[in-house]
């Protein structure tokens, strides 16, 4: 058994962590509200094949608005220069040939402090983590964005002959699943099929075993890890309408400070609470 002592040694010790922890905290803190701060309001974005997509950077000045000539903006991924600002224009001697007049920036936007990155014609091997580095005044920091590169389309609807309904949706990758619901959330019966072309992209058809009913409304659901193409067909005697949605899977995998300060006080608690037991 542990003497009192050593008890009190231990205690002193877990409290002068703890507060040494809270005391960084703060610091931090401070510093970096007097310093501004580099962040992204979608640090883990899915890109669709073949579209643009912008991957969100933004720096905030307590100074307000900027001069482009205080401004270095640098996005990097792999080590490579996707894209480079600085003295008030683009600088791509750099440039990883792979982004060559792909990437563009919103210059007119800069001073505002939007550091974000347009990129054109997404690729599969775009696919990766992004780096975006500023420098201005008051503001010195860097954010990380993951980009994911998918192929996803809203389905395209058929009632046919027979009374079943027809769902044809022409590009997805990765492969996706397939489930039909009633319109009170029953799952249907229905029959999916998949046709990868060259590139290895599929396109889905899927049958709603009939007869649908006119007037009622039946959701498609085609998802993959990535994304989930939520699509309501409502019958009627002459047409059926169609509305889809996207769901992605981009939730940022970031841990609060403050959570992960107070999980550190949990855990040097319970170390203090065996010493003491002990």
């Amino acid at each position: 058994m542990a003497s009192i002592g050593q008890i009190i040694f231990a205690s002193m010790i877990v409290l002068i962590v703890i507060i040494s922890g809270l005391i960084i905290f703060i610091l931090a803190i401070a510093f970096s509200a007097s310093q501004g701060a580099v962040e992204s309001s979608s640090p883990s974005t899915v890109g669709n094949l073949e579209e643009d997509v912008v991957l969100d950077c933004r720096f905030l000045s307590n100074s307000g608005n900027v001069q482009l000539s205080d401004v270095s903006i640098t996005w990097l991924k792999d080590a490579g220069v996707v894209y480079e600002f600085k003295n008030k224009a683009a600088q791509l001697q750099g440039q990883n040939t792979q982004f060559k007049n792909r990437a563009q920036m919103f210059s007119d936007a800069i001073s505002t402090g939007n550091a974000s990155l347009l990129l054109r014609n997404v690729q599969m091997e775009d696919d990766g983590v992004y780096r975006c580095t500023v420098n201005a005044p008051k503001v010195s920091g860097t954010t990380s964005v993951k980009l994911r590169v998918a192929a996803f389309t809203a389905p395209t609807f058929t009632r046919r002959a027979d009374g079943s309904l027809f769902a044809e949706a022409r590009r997805w990758f990765p492969e996706p699943e397939v489930s039909w619901l009633s319109q009170s959330g029953q799952l249907l019966n229905s029959s999916t099929h998949f046709f990868n072309n060259t590139a290895g992209i599929i396109r889905v058809t899927s049958v709603l075993e009939g007869p649908v009913t006119e007037d009622d409304t039946y959701t498609c659901l085609i998802q993959n890890g990535l994304v989930k193409a939520v699509s309501e067909a409502t019958v009627s005697a002459t047409r059926v309408a169609e509305k889809t949605y996207f769901i992605f899977n981009a939730a940022s995998t970031k841990v609060p400070s403050i959570q992960l300060l107070f999980t550190l006080i949990l855990i040097l608690s319970g170390i203090q609470t065996s010493l003491s037991s002990g």
